[in-house]
């Protein structure tokens, strides 16, 4: 995957912690700059660096529509989504070729 389209991606701080919802044209490059700590704000303040769950796009508009859509979401309605598809809440960004965070 090369990341270079629109996408809707969920973050969170460890199962069941602080949850990040954010939209990107590249997701690569926005899992290494909130890992990296180079976007300052809610993700780098409370350690929120595990990719949980993703969407991809065919445009910009619709993606940004899904991230306004899922922020108004309840907390439960989102963690029921991420649970659809990764009940373990699996770092998926390790699948996309990152490697794991390292747990401090």
């Amino acid at each position: 995957m090369d990341g270079k389209r629109p996408c809707v991606y969920v973050l969170a701080s460890k199962p069941y912690g602080a949850i990040y919802i954010g939209v990107t044209s590249d997701l690569l490059a926005r899992l290494h700059a909130h890992r990296n700590g180079t976007l300052p704000g809610f993700t780098k303040k409370y350690a929120v660096h595990r990719l949980i769950r993703f969407e991809m796009f065919g445009d910009m508009t619709n993606a940004i529509a899904r991230e306004k859509q899922l922020k108004n979401w309840r907390r439960q309605w989102k963690i029921n989504l991420i649970e659809s598809e990764n009940p373990d809440w699996v770092d998926l960004a390790v699948s996309l070729g990152m490697p794991p965070i390292n747990p401090h």
